[in-house]
Formats: structure tokens, sequence, C-alpha cells
């Protein structure tokens, strides 16, 4: 697999691995197209729809530029094989913590992978800026609207392509999954797979997620744990078992990036 042309790529550990793929975006009606993406609904202030103008544009380009020096460097625990930069999207669900949203745009960006996001403002504006990074998107959430973007999801994995949830968004707690891809793991038949993007130097947001802003020049953690296999069968109890698989999972993938970087790169 060659390197990411724009940010440095380089494996740290590989082994052998179940489906890999990136992630994606999707609605109850479908996926969105970039002219029904930028549609602004009334519902918005004139301040917001300013900024949804604005910041999309805004971030995609200091991303794409800053991006370029970023040195990302590519792990996995024992048994799992990573996906790189460029991977071929196939028919699984990929979860995330939430903090790292703006590595994982920039690693992942023109996949054409569908992610699940909040009907809200900051929903809007992230879809917007996603769009740009060739991602679709679902509206709904994990908490609110959870049953449309479910919905919308599973007709993603039905085409075959890659469903993307963060998992403890979009309000938290931090580092606690959401429901929503274990109940949609039962319902299709689809792997979970995570993943966790740890920057060794960030700015971090005084936000509920800590919300992590890589700085340039920056080596980049990506980290792929074990993935979780959601039985069909499952009763409403033993979902909650399989959800705690999930937060370990990212949580070991979250710790290993932590500790890789610890480490005087070779």
């Amino acid at each position: 697999m060659a390197p990411d042309s724009g940010g440095q790529e380089k494996e740290a550990q590989s082994g052998h691995r179940q489906p890999s793929h990136p992630p994606s975006l999707i609605t109850i009606e479908g996926v969105l197209s970039p002219s029904q993406a930028f549609k602004t609904p009334a519902k918005f202030t004139l301040g917001q729809r300013l900024a949804l103008a604005i910041v999309p544009r805004l971030v995609w380009l200091l991303l794409m530029i800053v991006g370029r020096t970023w040195r990302f460097e590519v792990l996995a625990e024992e048994g799992v094989t990573p996906a790189f930069h460029g991977f071929i999207p196939g028919r699984e669900i990929y979860c995330f913590w939430h903090q790292c949203v703006l590595p994982c745009a920039y690693y992942f960006r023109s996949t054409g992978a569908t992610i699940l996001i909040s009907q809200s403002f900051d929903g809007e504006l992230i879809t917007r800026t996603l769009e740009l990074f060739g991602f679709h998107a679902v509206r709904g959430s994990s908490s609110r609207s959870g049953q449309q973007g479910i919905l919308g999801l599973r007709r993603v994995l039905d085409e075959g392509t890659p469903a993307i949830f963060t998992a403890d968004g979009p309000r938290g707690p931090i580092y606690r999954a959401k429901m929503g891809p274990i109940k949609l793991a039962q319902l299709t038949g689809a792997p979970i797979g995570s993943f966790h993007l740890q920057p060794e130097k960030a700015w971090v947001a005084n936000s509920w997620d800590r919300f992590l802003v890589p700085k340039p020049f920056t080596r980049i953690a990506v980290s792929w744990g074990q993935w979780t296999m959601v039985e069909e069968e499952a009763a409403n109890e033993e979902l909650e078992q399989f959800r705690d698989q999930l937060d370990v999972a990212l949580e070991r993938a979250r710790d290993r990036a932590s500790e890789h970087l610890s480490k005087r790169p070779v």
C-alpha cells in the first residue's frame, strides 16, 4: 500500500485482519447529494447561515494545508490487519471517539463513506464540512431521532458500503459508546471495526469530548482495535455486553496509540 500523498504514512505494525474500510454519512431518505447537503434550512438564523457558508470551506482549506504536514503511523492489535489511506470500502460499521474527528476527516477523505450526524446546527456544520472531504451523511443521532438514522445506515450497508459512528457523540459522555452501532450490527449482521487517531501534539478544546486539533508537523498514530461481532438473536440485556466490548476495543485502540507515541520515532 502506497503512503498517503498528502501527509506521510508509515506502518508501525500489521497483523492479519478481517474486512477493513473507512466511514460514511446517511439519512432516512438516503444518502445526501452535494446539492442537498448545501441547502440552508429556514430554521437557521442569519448568523448561522453565514457560518454554514463560510466555516466548512475554511476548515477544509486549513485541513488540506496543515494535513499535508502530518505524519501518520499505522498500528493494530495482534490478529487485526489495519486499513491504510486509500483502501476500498466494504459492508462494515466503523466507530471512533468524537474527539478525533479532524484527523479522521483528513485521513479517510475521498472514500465516499457515510457517517451518522445529528440534525442540529452543529450537525449541519459538520455535514457540510465532511461533504467537502468526499463523505456522505445520514441525519439523525444515536440519542435522538435514532431510529431514522439507523434505517438510513442500514440502507447504506445494504448497498455494500460502510457506515460510521462517532461512538460517544453527539453529546457524550466521553468514551462511552451509544447503542446505535450495536443495534445496527444486530440488524444487519455487519461487523464493527474500532479505530482511534491520536496526535502526538495537539490543541485540546475545553469541551465535553476534549476535542483534538492536531498541530502542524505532528505524528498521528492510526490505531486499529479488535472487531465487535453482535449476535442477531441477542436479547436486549445482552446488547449492553456488546456495547461494553465496543468500549473496550475503542479504549484499547486509544491506549495503544498513546503508548506508541510515547516511544521515540525510529
